[in-house]
């Protein structure tokens, strides 16, 4: 699903003057229906990496395969493009509008797509059903729990029946039980629709719970493997505190 072969980034802060290597090079791959952790201390370069696989940003450097297609050099409507027919994001905010119905922010990413209006909110009950969610759909974000408002995040990922979900500190804004419910649903997800799913994360727990834990350090990908050995040495440690 994902191959990355020496990918950087660079920023030219203060009008070029300050250089910010983000991403040095890094190399790595993502297995169909995979799921994979991306863990490190801020700054690190997990989130410029989670841009770069979501087709929000290009590469300065290297290549970037998403499903065997070069992607590295597409304009912003191509890559818009890949988004919607391939991608579908979880943030850590919700990012819910707080005026529209659950159903009506599922429904949000079919506005830019190819579905028939018509279809939008039977496509969106079925998201909303996929998430514990089914007959929530009139009910406001206000009216919901903190880990039935990130349901209906991962709803509204999942509408557009992406191949690909990249996730940012999905749990970040829950309490540790809803925590664990929330990773529980992105784990039977995985399992049941064959989703690739990419979580960046600071936290251990979740990290643990994936099937392979990437440690990244100053734009580097330093440690590759199975979530206890890599979260158990050293650089693992350090890297997901």
């Amino acid at each position: 699903m994902i191959e990355t072969r020496d990918l950087r980034k660079t920023y030219h802060l203060d009008h070029g003057e300050v250089i910010v290597e983000a991403l040095r090079g890094v190399s790595c791959r993502v297995a169909d229906g995979e799921l994979v952790a991306i863990v490190g201390a801020s700054g690190s370069g997990k989130s410029t990496l989670l841009n770069l696989l979501g087709c929000l940003d290009r590469p300065s450097a290297g290549q970037y395969l998403l499903g065997g297609r070069d992607v590295s050099r597409l304009d912003g409507d191509e890559r818009a493009a890949i988004r919607n027919a391939w991608i579908g994001f979880i943030f850590q905010s919700f990012n819910l509008l707080p005026r529209m119905s659950a159903r009506e922010n599922v429904e949000l990413p079919l506005v830019y797509g190819d579905v028939p209006r018509r279809e939008h909110e039977r496509r969106a009950e079925e998201a909303l059903a996929a998430v514990g969610l089914a007959g929530a759909g009139d009910r406001l974000p206000t009216q919901l729990s903190g880990g039935q408002q990130q349901r209906v995040a991962i709803a509204r990922a999942l509408v557009n029946r992406p191949r690909l979900l990249l996730a940012d500190e999905p749990t970040g804004n829950l309490d540790s039980g809803t925590s664990r419910d929330v990773m529980a649903l992105l784990r039977q997800l995985n399992a049941t629709q064959q989703l690739t799913l990419v979580v960046v994360t600071h936290d251990p727990e979740v990290a643990r719970q994936t099937d392979r834990v990437l440690v990244m350090r100053d734009g580097l990908v330093v440690a590759d493997g199975p979530p206890a050995h890599v979260l158990a040495s050293t650089a693992g440690v350090e890297a997901a505190s």
